[in-house]
């Protein structure tokens, strides 16, 4: 484990190619989720990660230093926070995870529009508040598994207070 102190903020950044995304993070709904984020982005792990899988219509993932979208931190996985109290709406941050509901790490997603079939199914751990635009810039990645080749990264993570 890491000695890392948790940044106090509830604002985590992601600069991107194209500019600032700023995301108010949610510890009402997702403490644990939020914690594990703060925690990662806090000590450079998402510092390069590529949005390894964007789909249109639907939401980018990113968050697995592999790239592969089949690794994640050397965390414990997190047990699932799901809620009633907030919806996959468009700019949603949701933790991703297998088919086992315990499986979130340090992968998550954000919603290109709104997919009520999500709600209640996966971690909401905050919102984009800022930067939208530049999210929805994101390279596409191809067919039903939208894997994208030659990936957008994030360049840089970070918590603001």
């Amino acid at each position: 484990m890491s000695e890392t102190a948790v940044p106090d903020g509830n604002k985590l950044v992601f600069e991107l190619k194209n500019g600032k995304v700023v995301i108010e993070l949610r510890p009402d709904l997702a403490p644990l989720a939020v914690e594990r984020l703060k925690l990662l982005a806090s000590e450079g792990f998402y510092d390069g990660v590529k949005f390894h899988r964007v789909i249109e219509g639907f939401m980018a993932q990113g968050g697995d230093p592999t790239g592969t979208g089949t690794s994640g931190s050397n965390y414990p996985d997190l047990k699932a926070e799901f809620t009633d109290k907030a919806k996959f709406e468009r700019g949603t941050l949701g933790m991703a995870r297998t088919m086992a509901p315990h499986s979130a790490n340090s992968q998550f997603f954000i919603m290109f529009q709104d997919v009520p079939s999500l709600n209640g199914q996966y971690t909401i751990a905050g919102k984009v508040i800022e930067g939208m635009e530049y999210v929805d810039q994101i390279k596409r990645g191809a067919g039903s598994s939208g894997m994208v080749k030659d990936p957008d990264t994030i360049v840089k993570a970070y918590v603001e207070a």
